[in-house]
């Protein structure tokens, strides 16, 4: 008997309809969306669902997360989102090497500070002027009092690896804008949560 190789995160379901919400301001209307850090695969296959004009490129460095997003797509049936690539965000080169835009999602703070200044080294390659690098998660905020939740999440992902933790939105900006992006549109998400939409310049 053949084994269901999906994973199931109890997020997505949550917050996949408000990051959707986002997105529909933030995506071309055509081209191809790399998904860094894709996880369990199952937001890559619900955006891949309202936007079939798009082509969905998912990766992560995690072989059984690979395996869980080919077997959504397998079981969703849907023609626009590609295999999942082996890729990790803090490697110096990437298996791709154009996209129309860039998402990542819940990856910044649960990975080393290192995996984002590659994520921005990796969207400055591949993204041509004006295209989207969008982000979602719990950050810290300059003068924005911090959620007592996300203290406590902070804290608890410290404790699981001192490499962790939520990120200042300001240190992320000025990664971003090294790589040549101007300044997020910053939503508020639900659950303490923020949508960082950067473009990138003209060059």
């Amino acid at each position: 008997m053949a084994t269901d190789e999906r994973r199931f995160a109890a997020a997505t379901e949550r917050n996949r309809e408000p990051i959707l919400s986002v997105l529909r301001e933030a995506l071309p209307a055509r081209g191809l969306v790399l998904e860094i850090a894709s996880g369990s695969g199952e937001h890559v296959i619900h955006f891949a669902r309202a936007w079939p004009e798009l082509r969905f490129q998912p990766s992560d460095p995690d072989a059984g997360a690979r395996r869980s997003i080919d077997a959504w797509t397998a079981h969703a049936g849907l023609g626009n989102v590609l295999p999942a690539l082996a890729l990790d965000a803090a490697a110096p080169d990437w298996p791709i090497a154009q996209a129309d835009a860039l998402i990542c999602i819940n990856m910044v703070h649960i990975s080393p500070w290192a995996a984002t200044q590659g994520l921005m080294r990796g969207a400055g390659r591949l993204l041509a002027a004006g295209t989207p690098l969008y982000l979602y998660g719990p950050y810290r905020q300059e003068g924005v009092p911090l959620a007592p939740s996300n203290a406590a999440f902070d804290e608890s992902l410290r404790l699981r690896d001192p490499a962790w933790g939520l990120r200042d939105v300001e240190a992320v900006a000025a990664l971003a804008a090294e790589q040549g992006f101007g300044p997020p549109a910053i939503t508020a998400m639900p659950a303490n949560n923020l949508s960082l939409v950067f473009r990138k310049r003209p060059a």
